[in-house]
């Protein structure tokens, strides 16, 4: 079994639903209080110990690869001079703590193609693919509880993510599972975005894949499935019924963020900067006065 040493992440979406915020500027980069959310997807999969990370980009997306570039030697001037190392050195980290790779998206829309994307540096190995505009916040990292399913049963292997509210589950792939041990599972089938009432459970299996090389092949035969697009399920339930054994890690102690939409992306604000170390002290006092005088 080949080890993971590579993480793709799509980031070539338009972010329509934040116009016209995302009009110039990369739903990704959005800011989760003083860092934009592709950089805690890296840093989970750097902290998962992988540290090849190819970024599959778009149209306006310039800004992402500006983001973890070194920093501009004006911006290092201007830090030496406010005596602001911290700083520096966090503005330096960003770039030093991964190998970045960039491609530009080409296909039809759908969140198989980016996968596709990356066929040409994968190098006929498996992969870790996460999306660039949600993470989840675990202990351990969620790509890390990824890895060790998968050093033990191999196959593919999603991240899970129980849904709470049932009208939520018509927004995600829902497996239907068979029990292997503890918070994992075999995935009988995966229904993309299904009705409610017709869901086979409400497991989400999203946001984190372990993929094997085969997956490329399965993917140029997928036909366009629900509203017109390429979709990674699709592909996934093919090397499924070709044999492929496909495994879920229901995340634990962990929460997931969907940055993709505007609610959720507020609550993913609030709750980081609750926990940020420079402001949560205040910030929390704000709140509750804002709920007192409300």
């Amino acid at each position: 079994m080949k080890k993971i040493n590579k993480v793709v992440i799509p980031a070539a979406g338009f972010g329509t639903r934040f116009l016209p915020q995302t009009k110039a500027m990369p739903k990704e980069m959005l800011p989760i209080v003083d860092k934009p959310v592709i950089q805690y997807v890296v840093e989970e999969a750097v902290a998962s110990g992988i540290e090849n990370i190819i970024i599959i980009t778009g149209s306006n997306k310039r800004a992402i690869e500006d983001h973890f570039d070194a920093p501009n030697q004006d911006l290092v001037k201007n830090l030496l001079q406010g005596k602001k190392e911290k700083l520096l050195q966090e503005v330096e980290r960003i770039s030093e703590m991964a190998n970045f790779i960039y491609i530009r998206q080409k296909g039809p829309y759908g969140n198989g193609t980016p996968v596709l994307t990356a066929e040409p540096v994968i190098d006929n190995e498996p992969f870790a693919v996460l999306w660039g505009d949600e993470f989840i916040y675990s202990t351990p990292p969620r790509l890390s509880q990824m890895l060790e399913v998968y050093e033990k049963y191999g196959g593919v292997v999603i991240s899970g993510v129980k849904i709470e509210k049932k009208e939520d589950l018509k927004r995600y792939g829902i497996a239907a599972l068979e029990p292997v041990e503890g918070n994992v599972f075999k995935i009988k089938e995966i229904i993309e975005k299904p009705e409610p009432d017709e869901a086979p459970s409400n497991i989400a299996t999203h946001g984190g894949y372990i993929l094997p090389p085969e997956i490329f092949g399965a993917l140029k035969k997928v036909q366009p499935g629900k509203g017109g697009e390429i979709w990674l399920v699709d592909a996934i339930n093919m090397l499924k019924r070709d044999g492929m054994p496909i495994y879920t890690v229901v995340i634990e102690n962990g929460k997931y963020y969907d940055t993709g939409n505007k609610l959720e992306y507020m609550k993913t604000v609030v709750d980081m900067a609750w926990q940020h170390p420079d402001i949560n002290g205040e910030f929390k006092q704000y709140l509750r006065d804002k709920v007192s005088k409300d």
